[in-house]
């Protein structure tokens, strides 16, 4: 028998080989020791094709064969436990059992003979394709090729032959016999419970990759025109309007049909595969971290909302690109409506694109609509995708969020929605942004172009090397859980019908958004381009030597990962000299020689497009750099002093650069600075506890440069505490207005080509943080006064700024 069945697995090879090809994702380490932890496999199907793909699996994986027998105590066990065997063609005959529940009895026992065994488990789950069950007129229709529970030999030929190609084999975290023997017993009723508790597994990851029955278009629209709430706002339009129900029903299915997508497997598989070829010739590489919380999250039964940063058009693209190769179903996307042009809008509604306007415009009838499919894309339980900022950031600083569409989030979940909602943070990172051109002439008063198809070709026409894309799944936020410990009781406010907007709902909503980007900033992804940016930007004339140069990318990378801004945070693992060469590669930078060596620096271009890439990560470096800006201005200064300083300026910063930490979290990390400081000889702390910097010339430089860092936020700052003090009392337009003006001159006197530097919303956001932290307040009248707290963060303020610009400001 055994070699009958030998023989039959070496004749399907060949054709297996051709017809499938399998995608390979682990949700962790997977074991490799053999001796006293032998590794067994259970799979869904007794099926030749999914034991030979699981076969290349493992063999790709470095893991030992599943077909081989395995000898323990003089007895032989087959690796694999199969849960089921293929359902027979004829439906008068029964499937017959598999062996798996004799086999896991065996196993079980055997841990109680011997105390040195733990055999490991891993569970492997063979999936035939992506292409979710469909709906027809609300009965559930299975095809030939999907519903593939325990199909028969001859619906997994076809399986194979049309879907083998898209063939997903996902390896989760191995068992352990010895905890379930220890822990769970080792008789049958611990065998069946190990069983079922597989089965269950594998359904959630099968609903993971594939996703829920997909409706047609056409009755997502029967679905809305049938709900309540639309119902009654067609009523109240026709009212208020006075015409017809009819029309107004006609009106509502022209916005459903604007709004709502045409998802297609075919062209999501053609998609991932036009992309697979284009990232390769885009990017050396796309780096992805933390993606393990979205297999756990989906394994738990959870409606995954991705919330990413939004920096380029690419987003679209490269997110939904990396969901489906970390096995997940590719989500449901809100794109705005300026993406809906001929052909890029039909297409993008076939990956899963629905689009949103840029305004409501007090359209009633358009929100209730888009607010109630949105709440159906949760009702159904499809995975969705949406940027809170609302556009793509000009200036490579995270956007102040929007937060329409986390208000309709947490509106759906007031309809009742008994699943949990979880938003996941995106950090979206580029080496090259390609709008990056078009940005900087936006800020400086071009009229912002419309998308085209034209546009599209002529953005990736050249296809040179981009450098390495960056995704970073960041800590997420379960919204159930949030609202149960910000509003306790938001539960009362749940209505089927009619969604309710409870008084809760602004405040909680602000503080969701802001939480968002502040876990999207703690998962950033520091790489080479911007690094060199932000060290170059810091340097009077936008140059260092190529030593000079190498050896402060050294000292940045090893303050972060010696004092790291967050645990989320993505360090290069290459040193100065590997990225320095990679940057000067991808034409970032200009290189002259001189009779002394080689110089690098940034042309005019390239200084407005490496600002880009620079304040993608500085927040990361705002509080070392404060730090370092401290030990500069002062002889000696006591730890204490430092610490309240510094906490004192990020504060100040906090809501402009999304930053997390709270006092606590900022005196531990200023400590960890101080402690890297010592260890490099760079600073001292006396008996007393007083601070002071080395007098060695060439370390102080990485102090001076790292200082420089913070430089612009602290003039910014400067001009707001010196003219609030002068000023008020003052109107809070009359402050903005001077502050503006005043930055506009100071970055004529200092050289200072920024945009942001100027930028009015960036002002107000300052001057609503001083506020925030009681140094400015309102008198009787209105106006702006400062406290008496604002004399000494003024004092601090002042200290750290350059004498020349105190003067340009007095002037």
């Amino acid at each position: 028998m055994q070699a009958l069945r030998s023989l039959c697995y070496f004749l399907l090879k060949l054709p297996l080989l051709v017809l499938v090809r399998c995608k390979i994702v682990t949700d962790s380490r997977l074991p490799n020791c053999e001796k006293n932890h032998p590794i067994f496999y259970i799979i869904r199907h007794q099926s030749a094709s999914d034991l030979l793909a699981l076969q290349n699996a493992c063999k790709k994986q470095g893991l030992p064969d599943p077909l081989e027998q395995i000898t323990i105590e003089n007895v032989k066990y087959t690796r694999v436990l199969c849960l089921d065997k293929p359902t027979p063609i004829f439906s008068w005959r029964k499937a017959s059992k598999t062996k798996a529940i004799e086999q896991g009895l065996a196993l079980l026992t055997l841990h109680t003979q011997r105390e040195d065994l733990d055999a490991q488990l891993i569970p492997a789950n063979v999936i035939w394709g992506r292409a979710p069950t469909k709906e027809k007129n609300n009965a559930n229709v299975g095809t030939l090729l999907t519903d593939q529970e325990s199909p028969s030999w001859l619906r997994k030929f076809f399986i194979v032959l049309f879907s083998g190609r898209d063939t997903l084999v996902r390896f989760s975290e191995a068992l352990s016999f010895r905890d379930i023997s220890d822990n769970h017993g080792t008789d049958e009723v611990a065998a069946h419970k190990l069983l079922r508790v597989a089965r269950f597994h594998f359904h959630r990851q099968t609903i993971a990759a594939k996703g829920p029955r997909l409706m047609h278009r056409q009755q997502m629209f029967n679905a809305l025109m049938a709900n309540p709430s639309i119902k009654r706002m067609i009523s109240d339009e026709a009212k208020s309007k006075k015409i017809s129900e009819e029309k107004v029903k006609k009106q509502a299915l022209a916005m459903m049909d604007e709004i709502a997508g045409d998802y297609s497997v075919s062209w999501v598989r053609l998609g991932e595969r036009i992309l697979h070829w284009l990232w390769g010739r885009l990017y050396s590489d796309i780096k992805v971290n933390n993606a393990q919380v979205l297999r756990k999250l989906a394994q738990d039964g959870q409606e995954i909302i991705y919330v990413p940063c939004h920096r380029s058009h690419m987003d679209y693209l490269l997110l939904s690109y990396v969901i489906l190769q970390e096995g997940l179903v590719m989500p449901r996307i809100a794109a705005g409506i300026n993406l809906n042009f001929w052909p890029a809008g039909s297409i993008f509604r076939k990956g899963g694109a629905f689009f949103i306007r840029r305004s409501f415009g007090g359209n009633r009838l358009y929100s209730t609509i888009f607010r109630e499919y949105l709440s159906l894309l949760f009702e159904r339980g499809y995975s969705v995708k949406y940027y809170t900022e609302g556009g793509r950031s000009r200036t490579g600083k995270v956007l102040s969020p929007k937060t329409g569409m986390l208000a309709m989030t947490i509106q759906s979940l007031l309809r009742g929605i008994d699943r949990p909602l979880t938003l996941v943070p995106v950090y979206l990172g580029y080496e090259h942004v390609m709008e990056v051109g078009t940005y900087h002439k936006e800020l400086n008063g071009s009229e912002k172009k419309g998308e085209s198809i034209s546009g599209v070709f002529k953005a990736i026409k050249s296809l040179r090397n981009y450098g390495n894309g960056y995704v970073n799944f960041g800590e997420p936020i379960n919204v159930n859980d949030f609202l149960n410990k910000k509003v306790p009781d938001w539960k009362d406010a749940i209505d089927p019908i009619e969604p309710q907007k409870p008084n809760w709902l602004t405040p909680t909503v602000n503080t969701l958004a802001d939480n968002v980007m502040v876990n999207i900033n703690k998962s950033v992804a520091l790489n080479g381009v911007a690094i060199i940016a932000l060290i170059l930007h810091a340097t009077k004339n936008k140059a260092l030597s190529k030593v000079e140069l190498e050896k402060q990318i050294d000292f940045f990378l090893a303050i972060q990962k010696q004092a790291p801004f967050s645990e989320q945070i993505t360090i290069p693992q290459e040193n100065g000299q590997q990225l320095l060469a990679h940057v000067i590669s991808l034409n970032k930078v200009t290189v002259t020689e001189d009779s002394f060596g080689t110089i690098i620096s940034l042309d005019d271009i390239a200084c407005l497009e490496m600002r880009y890439y620079r304040n993608n990560i500085l927040h990361a470096y705002i509080l070392p750099s404060v730090v370092f800006r401290l030990l500069e201005r002062h002889n000696k200064i006591a730890e204490t002093e430092l610490i309240s300083k510094a906490q004192s300026i990020v504060c100040l910063l906090k809501e402009e650069l999304f930053l997390y930490q709270n006092h606590e979290t900022l005196t531990k990390q200023i400590k960890q600075v101080l402690t890297v400081l010592q260890n490099m000889d760079i600073a001292q702390v006396s008996k007393a506890d007083y601070w002071s910097l080395t007098d060695n010339t060439a370390l102080l430089g990485n102090v001076r440069l790292m200082g420089e860092c913070i430089d612009e936020s602290l003039q910014r700052l400067a001009i707001i505490a010196l003219l609030s003090c002068r000023l008020a009392p003052l109107s809070k337009r009359d402050l903005e207005e001077k502050v503006v003006a005043i930055a506009k001159r100071l970055s004529v006197l200092n050289n200072i080509n920024a945009p942001e530097f100027i930028d009015k919303k960036a002002q107000a956001t300052l001057i609503a943080s001083m506020r925030e932290q009681g140094y400015i307040t309102l008198n009787d009248d209105g106006l702006l006064i400062t406290t008496s707290e604002m004399e000494e963060v003024k004092n601090t303020i002042i200290n750290l700024v350059d004498i020349e610009v105190l003067q340009s400001i007095a002037r």
